[in-house]
Parts: structure tokens; C-alpha cells; sequence
């Protein structure tokens, strides 16, 4: 089974980003599933600069969990959402939550640390 893009959202838009754009952090959330079937689910991911990571980390420490760095000289919206949609497609396993399970490792899973 391999999951599937089915829709890419950011907020806020990057193009409503302050006059120093070069220290940022969007919220990306994206739904996936599976590539032969109907179903999906959330995934949700900080998009930001190694500036506005250091920024965080001012005190010390920053947890970074699904977090993705980017530079802000090569960023694009499109750009990011192709790198999503590749390392989606190329994400496989046997049952869905498998899958999920393996997107969760770099993406907010809205299922994660779920119990049956």
C-alpha cells in the first residue's frame, strides 16, 4: 500500500510574511492517503528558516519534532509542496496505519499515540 497526496494547505500564507521574511515558521498541514483507495487523514508540519529556529532555541533548548528547515533563498510554495507530495507517494507498508505510522516519523499524525 502507498499513500498519496490529496490536498496541501498552509497558514499563514507565506506571501502575508513581515518585512524580514527570512525569520519564519508556517503551519503546513497536508492530507494523505491511500494511493488505490478512498480515505485520508492529517499530517501537520512547522515549515521553518535555520533563523527562526535559532530564534526559538534562545533560552536553551527547542524541541524540534516535526519540524521541516528550510532556506529561505531556495523556498517556494510550490517547491515545498512537490517535496511533500514525493516523500508522501514514496512512503509504503502493508496496512494503512503502517503507513501512517511511517509518515508520523516527519509529520504530526492526527492518530499518533493513539490507543486502541
Amino acid at each position: 500500500m502507498h499513500a498519496a497526496l490529496r490536498s496541501f494547505t498552509m497558514s499563514p500564507d507565506p506571501r502575508s510574511l513581515p518585512i524580514e521574511p527570512a525569520d519564519f515558521a508556517v503551519d503546513v498541514r497536508f492530507i494523505a492517503g491511500p494511493a488505490d483507495g478512498s480515505g485520508e487523514e492529517s499530517f501537520d508540519l512547522t515549515v521553518c528558516t535555520p533563523e527562526w529556529l535559532a530564534r526559538q532555541a534562545g533560552s536553551g533548548f527547542y524541541p524540534g519534532r516535526h519540524h521541516l528547515v528550510v532556506n529561505f533563498e531556495l523556498f517556494s510554495v510550490s517547491a515545498l509542496q512537490t517535496w511533500i507530495e514525493s516523500k508522501v507517494s514514496a512512503v509504503s507498508g502493508d496496512t494503512w496505519a503502517e503507513v501512517g505510522e511511517r509518515l508520523g516519523r516527519w509529520a504530526y499524525w492526527e492518530f499518533e499515540d493513539y490507543t486502541h
